[in-house]
C-alpha cells in the first residue's frame, strides 16, 4: 500500500511518499481504510526524536495517531464492528511504527468508536487526539464544575478550541488566550478572548480579579508561568506541553485511547455540542507541507490529510493477512 513514512529522525524532508508494509490484522483489531488523518504537534515532535525517551521508534515509521474511516476487516475477536462501519479513532501504540499516514491501518477497537454521522471525514479525523485530549483534561483531571472559571491557553487551536467549547458545555467561563485574529473565532466558540504576551497575567485579572478555578496548558512556558500565577487559592493546573508543570503543584497529561470518551465525543458532535474546524487540507503525498504548516503554531483548528480513493469500496486490498491465521 502507499502511504507516509521516515526512515531516521529530522526535519519534514525525511517523509517520504511511496511503499510501506502492509498492516496486519491481529484478532483485536480492524483493517480501517483511511479516509483522512489529521496532523497533530506530536507527530512532528516524534517525527523529531523529541519523544524517543517515552515512545521507541521501529523504523520506518509511518507517523500519525488521527483518522477516520471504514472498516474493511475485522479481527477474528472482534464483534464491535463490522464490514462497512464508518469509524474515528485515536491510534496509538507505545511506540512508533505503524501510523495512520497511509491508505490503510490496522487499528485495535480499543481505540476506535463509530464516526458522528454529522462531521466530513476531514472534520471527523480532527476530533479524536484533540477531543479526547481535552475531555479527559477537563472531566477527568481537572474535574471542572459549573459556575467555575477556565483559562484555556491556544484557544484558537486544536485542543484549545474543543477545550472551550466543552468546558463551555459544562456550565463554565472560560478565559481564552489567542491572537488579535482569532477572537472573533474564539468568541464564536463561546469564550472570551485575550491577547497573547506581555501584560496577559493582567488582562486576565481584568476579566478575572480572583483568579481562576482551573488552567488548561497547551503551550509552556510563559503561559505556563503565567497560569500559575492567575490561580485562584484552590485553583487546578494541567499542561499538555510543559513538564515543568509539577514545580508549579500542577500535573502533566498524555492523552489516551478509549473507545467509551471517543463515543462519547462523537455523541457530542452529533448534538452540535462539539465542532471541529478544519483550516487546511493536504492530500496524503503532501504530508511534509502538512507538518511544515503545522509546526508553525499558528493554526486554526486542524490541518488534515486525505486519501484519494477513485472507487469506493470496502473490501480488503488482494495480499493484506486476513487474521485468520
Amino acid at each position: 500500500m502507499k502511504g507516509i513514512s521516515y526512515a531516521r529522525y529530522g526535519g519534514p524532508d525525511v517523509l517520504a511518499y511511496g511503499d510501506v508494509q502492509d498492516p496486519r490484522v491481529g484478532p483485536d483489531s480492524v483493517l480501517v481504510k483511511v479516509r483522512a488523518a489529521a496532523v497533530n504537534p506530536v507527530d512532528w515532535k516524534c517525527r523529531e526524536g523529541h519523544m524517543d525517551r517515552m515512545l521507541e521508534a521501529a523504523f520506518p515509521v509511518v507517523p500519525g495517531w488521527d483518522v477516520s474511516g471504514v472498516v474493511v476487516q475485522p479481527g477474528v475477536s472482534v464483534t464491535e464492528f463490522a464490514v462497512g462501519d464508518e469509524v474515528i479513532g485515536y491510534v496509538r501504540e507505545d511506540f512508533l511504527s505503524r501510523g495512520t499516514f497511509a491508505e490503510y491501518v490496522a487499528a485495535p477497537v480499543r481505540t476506535l468508536a463509530r464516526k458522528p454521522r454529522n462531521l466530513t471525514w476531514e472534520e471527523a479525523a480532527g476530533l479524536p487526539l484533540v477531543g479526547l485530549t481535552a475531555y479527559q483534561v477537563l472531566l477527568k483531571v481537572l474535574r471542572v464544575k459549573r459556575d467555575e472559571t477556565v483559562l484555556v491557553h491556544a484557544a484558537a487551536g486544536g485542543v484549545g478550541s474543543i477545550a472551550v467549547q466543552l468546558a463551555r458545555h459544562l456550565g463554565a467561563r472560560v478565559i481564552g488566550t489567542a491572537s488579535a485574529h482569532n477572537h472573533d473565532f474564539v468568541r464564536g466558540l463561546g469564550g472570551e478572548p485575550v491577547e497573547y504576551g506581555d501584560g496577559l497575567v493582567e488582562r486576565v485579572r481584568g476579566l478575572a480579579p480572583e483568579g481562576v478555578d482551573a488552567a488548561v496548558d497547551t503551550v509552556g512556558g510563559e503561559a505556563l508561568k503565567a497560569s500559575a500565577n492567575l490561580l485562584a487559592p484552590e485553583g487546578r493546573l494541567v499542561s499538555i506541553a510543559d513538564p515543568d508543570v509539577f514545580d508549579y503543584g500542577g500535573r502533566y497529561y498524555f492523552v489516551r485511547p478509549d473507545t467509551e470518551d471517543l463515543l462519547r465525543l462523537s455523541e457530542l458532535a452529533e448534538e452540535g455540542v462539539v465542532s471541529v474546524h478544519v483550516s487546511e487540507t493536504f492530500p496524503l503525498e503532501r504530508a511534509a507541507d502538512a507538518h511544515r504548516l503545522n509546526q508553525e503554531g499558528r493554526t486554526r483548528g486542524k490541518i488534515v490529510v486525505t486519501v484519494d480513493w477513485a472507487a469506493e469500496e470496502t473490501a480488503a486490498p488482494e495480499g493484506l493477512w486476513q487474521g485468520s491465521e
